[in-house]
């Protein structure tokens, strides 16, 4: 485990693929959670921006290293991505963007979704079901 708060700075700042060896996210992780974190939104870099779904083998190894709350974020392409997250890598949250603002997607069809997959949600009453 890191335990040297400038050596977790300096490779999360690192971890855009210069880096020759890298900490694994588990690792980091826990780091940071040593640190005080309560809850960590975790980008997978290798597949933001990718529209290839969430790396669910990741977060998966991420949250099995750590005990508080995780956030997937980087990948969401289509709506069955949501609730694989969800459903296979113990993550309490998934954010996404480019199905949102390009309105492939919108919120209230993907909770619909992963309501009728059995992955709790909060349903925002503002929420047209349907729309």
């Amino acid at each position: 485990m890191i335990n040297s708060r400038n050596l977790i700075y300096t490779n999360i700042l690192d971890l855009t693929g210069n880096q020759a060896h890298r900490p694994r996210g588990a690792c980091l992780g826990q780091a940071v959670v040593s640190l005080g974190s309560g809850e960590l939104l975790v980008t997978s870099m290798d597949k933001d921006g990718t529209q290839n779904g969430y790396d669910t083998a990741f977060y998966k190894e991420l949250t099995a290293a750590v005990d508080v709350p995780v956030i997937a974020s980087g990948g969401a392409g289509k709506i069955d991505d949501f609730a694989d997250v969800f459903l296979n890598s113990g993550v309490t949250g998934a954010l996404a963007a480019s199905v949102f603002h390009f309105q492939q997607l919108t919120i209230a069809q993907v909770k619909e979704d992963l309501i009728k997959k059995g992955v709790p949600v909060r349903w925002n009453q503002t929420l047209q079901r349907g729309s």
